[in-house]
């Protein structure tokens, strides 16, 4: 595959996966239709090697049992999340005034606020019926956030803040609040009746489709890309795993929810769903608990995340001499306050894997005076004690409601993703 033809295929990703939930539902589409098979929580797992997978909510964790895999045998996990951030549906959602209808949001993460102005955007997630079923909404373009007019502000390009709670209110349509229902309409267009709708979980993306573009198609830029970029590497990676598969490992994917507001949740990597997923595979191997922490001994986590390119505007935010660069190959990240989980081991792996996969691999880091965020790395490592190694790739305008990617980076990634999937 060349990097346009996977850049569009990130782009179809992510036009499929407008929330944490239809990610982690395209992910899995896309592996049932490589062969894996999807379990319930619910149900007793079977124990025959094979391709598996199963979803909680947002996340998704998909394996491959080798045919030869013992009680000790390691896993080589990749992890990445679905979340992105942007703006979620607050409770009794239909507001407005002065003849607009809008819609009650609440801020979710942190998202560069101006980013997500005059632009069409999509409101989607799941619906929970009165039966507890769930139901999976997107409404298409609905929602948009108009900026005031510069002739009404003339010191706009001077100072520009919104303010969270009555600037950042979409509009969705005209008329009075009384006859309106915002869930009624996004229910009609998911085939519902709205007064079965006993709970939601419904958050804002953009709705226009990603693009690559510049000088000899270098650039790539669509929502969402942290961190669907990553999920997307490695699912197209676990996708394209052959039945002669290493027996040494047990290949991972694994994809959580929450980590733009903390990773603190049952589908979050601070909550228990790796561990028990890894706990099950142990068991259905026959490994004791002293043989599942020997597999653990032996695992690698690659905690798959965007980092921050050299922006050329402001080149002075940046670390002087580590200066990754969009097209320039998937980055390294380290902090010596451990915000990445990355050290001189997990360092010297990561670079043999680009190096086996032929991919170039460049290092970030920040700004001393610019502290950085973290990942799923740290935390993964601390619940479980796998050898963790922070990566990604480098983009400029994180955050924005439509970010921006090397289009040669994004296949380098998965790239290195199958090779060490591989082994």
């Amino acid at each position: 595959m060349t990097a346009t033809a996977h850049a569009e295929d990130l782009a179809a990703f992510v036009d499929a996966s407008p929330s944490s939930y239809h990610a982690a539902a395209e992910v899995a589409r896309r592996l049932e239709d490589a062969g894996f098979t999807a379990l319930l929580e619910t149900d007793a797992w079977p124990q025959a090697p094979g391709r598996y997978l199963v979803v909680r909510e947002g996340a998704v964790i998909a394996w491959v049992v080798p045919t030869s895999a013992t009680e000790t045998t390691p896993v080589r996990i990749f992890g990445a999340h679905s979340d992105s951030p942007g703006f979620k549906l607050k409770p009794q959602p239909t507001t407005g005034r002065l003849g607009w209808l809008q819609a009650g949001v609440e801020v979710y993460g942190g998202p560069l606020l101006n980013s997500w102005l005059d632009r069409e955007l999509r409101l989607a997630g799941r619906l929970v019926l009165d039966d507890g079923t769930v139901v999976l909404a997107d409404s298409g373009p609905l929602l948009r956030l108009p900026q005031l007019a510069i002739h009404l502000d003339r010191q706009a390009n001077e100072r520009f803040a919104l303010d969270k709670q009555t600037q950042t209110q979409p509009v969705w349509g005209v008329g009075a609040t009384e006859s309106a229902d915002l869930l009624a309409e996004l229910s009609a267009t998911s085939g519902v009746d709205a007064s079965r709708v006993r709970g939601y979980d419904l958050v804002t993306a953009d709705s226009a489709r990603g693009a690559v573009f510049g000088k000899d198609d270098v650039f790539f830029a669509a929502g969402r890309l942290d961190d669907l970029a990553s999920v997307h590497a490695g699912t197209v990676a676990m996708a394209r795993i052959g039945d002669d598969l290493a027996a040494d490992h047990i290949p991972m994917l694994a994809v959580f929810d929450h980590e733009e507001v903390g990773s603190a949740t049952r589908s979050g990597a601070g909550g228990p769903f790796l561990e028990e997923v890894l706990e099950r595979i142990g068991l259905a191997l026959g490994a004791d608990r002293g043989e599942r922490m020997q597999a653990l001994a032996s695992s690698w986590c690659v905690s798959s995340d965007v980092g921050h390119s050299v922006h050329p505007n402001y080149p002075e935010k940046h670390d002087p001499q580590v200066r990754p660069v969009l097209g320039s190959g998937p980055i390294l990240k380290l902090n010596a306050n451990q915000r990445y989980a990355s050290d001189g081991v997990g360092s010297a792996a990561w670079r043999g894997w680009c190096a086996d996969a032929g991919v170039t691999s460049q290092d970030f880091v920040s700004n001393n005076t610019v502290p950085c965020g973290s990942t799923i790395g740290p935390i993964t490592a601390t619940r479980l004690g796998i050898r963790t190694v922070d990566v990604g790739i480098p983009i400029l305008s994180m955050h924005s409601a439509r970010e921006l990617a090397g289009t040669s980076d994004l296949l380098d990634l998965s790239r290195v993703a199958q090779t060490y999937f591989d082994g």
